[in-house]
């Protein structure tokens, strides 16, 4: 009888680790399509930028077929969770936050987080301008450039991103001391502040770089100091199922190989014109 029952589990657990298995031939990637440069959508419909080339070139060296599909920003991780797809390429860094529903790949690259103001602000004379402060590796530095731009924003609205890595920045670093607006979209806040709605936003320098270039958004400039690290992750990399580690290590096995042959240095220069994977 015991044999029988030991021999019977055996099957069940044999059977549930096929059923589990999966034949990566063919990987559904999501990304949002309004986060230029590292992904957005032309005029036609078509999905491009950053993000768009990188996943060719990866699916390329994985030896997978691929599809990728558009996705809002505050339903990407549940989406992946509920299986529309297998993996998100959305800008989206690495942080322990997430980590406790998703697992994520090596990141491919990261801009940190800055202040997009208008014109003429008051805003406009944040200090530290364009300098970087890492919240890991140089935390007093950082902390103390927080104590620099903290005077300025103080009862100031800020608009971010809703889920993204800078409503938790701002949040935790300045709480109570200005009020913090949330949008569905980056272009939302960018509207919000052009009408003087709001008094900032902030996002990735790179995305902010991208917007202020269109006439539209002239008014629009960069202001303050760069924050990345810590709070803000690791850096922008590949979302999975946490039981997808297979797949992960695909992702990271190719990520590794675009790495070493300058794949990934060139496609960051092409889009940001400077090299986003050196962090």
């Amino acid at each position: 009888m015991k044999k029988t029952l030991i021999a019977a589990t055996l099957g069940l657990a044999a059977i549930a680790a096929t059923a589990e298995a999966k034949d990566w031939t063919h990987v559904t990637i999501a990304t949002e399509g309004a986060f230029a440069p590292w992904n957005f959508t032309e005029a036609d419909g078509t999905l491009t930028g950053y993000e768009v080339d990188l996943y060719k070139v990866l699916c390329e060296r994985m030896e997978v077929e691929c599809t990728l599909v558009a996705q809002n920003w505050d339903g990407i991780i549940p989406g992946l969770l509920a299986g529309k797809y297998d993996a998100i390429m959305a800008g989206m860094s690495a942080t322990a936050k997430r980590e406790e529903v998703i697992s994520f790949s090596q990141p491919y690259g990261s801009t940190g987080q800055t202040f997009g103001v208008l014109k003429g602000s008051e805003l406009e004379q944040l200090p530290l301008k364009g300098e970087l402060f890492n919240l890991a590796n140089n935390p007093e530095g950082a902390a103390e450039a927080i104590e620099e731009i903290r005077p300025m924003l103080k009862g100031k609205t800020i608009g971010v991103q809703s889920s993204a890595i800078s409503a938790r920045f701002m949040q935790e670093t300045f709480g109570d001391e200005l009020t913090i607006r949330e949008y569905k979209a980056t272009e939302q806040h960018d509207l919000d502040l052009l009408a003087g709605r709001i008094d900032a936003v902030i996002a990735s320098p790179a995305y902010l770089m991208t917007t202020i270039k269109e006439p539209a958004n002239a008014e629009m400039t960069m202001a303050g100091p760069r924050f990345q690290g810590g709070i803000l992750g690791r850096g922008s990399s590949v979302g999975l199922r946490k039981e997808d580690t297979d797949l992960r290590e695909m992702f990271d096995k190719a990520l590794d190989s675009v790495k070493a042959d300058g794949t990934t240095k060139a496609l960051s220069e092409k889009w940001f014109g400077f090299d986003v994977t050196v962090y």
